[in-house]
C-alpha cells in the first residue's frame, strides 16, 4: 500500500514539474527614468490587452512575466509596449515568444 502512495505522489510531482516547464515566461527591464505602470500586448498590433504587473516596474528594475495559459492558441509573434507613470507610451516592439529567454528592454 505504501508503494502505491509513493508512485501516486511521484506522478503528481512529475505532472507539476511538467506543467511548470510548459509556461512561457520572459523578462522585462525598465531602462528609463520613469516607472512603467502597464505592459500592453497585441497579436495584431492594433488591439492591445495588458499584463498584470502589480505596482509597476521601477526604473532600473527587471521582472519576469508568465503568459496566461489562455494565450496558448495565439501566435508566437506579439507586439509589446509600455505605458509609463506619466501616461506616455513606448513605440510597439514585436517579439517572437517561441524563442528561449526573451528579454524585453524599454529604453
Amino acid at each position: 500500500m505504501k508503494l502505491k502512495h509513493f508512485v501516486i505522489a511521484a506522478a503528481v510531482l512529475l505532472m507539476s514539474v511538467s506543467a511548470f516547464a510548459d509556461e512561457y515566461s520572459f523578462k522585462v527591464t525598465n531602462n528609463t527614468d520613469t516607472k512603467i505602470s502597464k505592459i500592453l500586448v497585441s497579436e495584431d498590433g492594433e488591439e492591445f490587452g495588458f499584463f498584470d504587473i502589480g505596482n509597476g516596474i521601477n526604473p532600473g528594475k527587471t521582472i519576469t512575466l508568465v503568459w496566461d495559459s489562455s494565450t496558448n492558441g495565439e501566435s508566437c509573434q506579439q507586439y509589446f509596449k509600455a505605458v509609463f507613470s506619466n501616461n506616455e507610451e513606448s513605440e510597439p516592439q514585436q517579439f517572437d515568444f517561441c524563442e528561449d529567454e526573451v528579454h524585453i528592454e524599454f529604453e
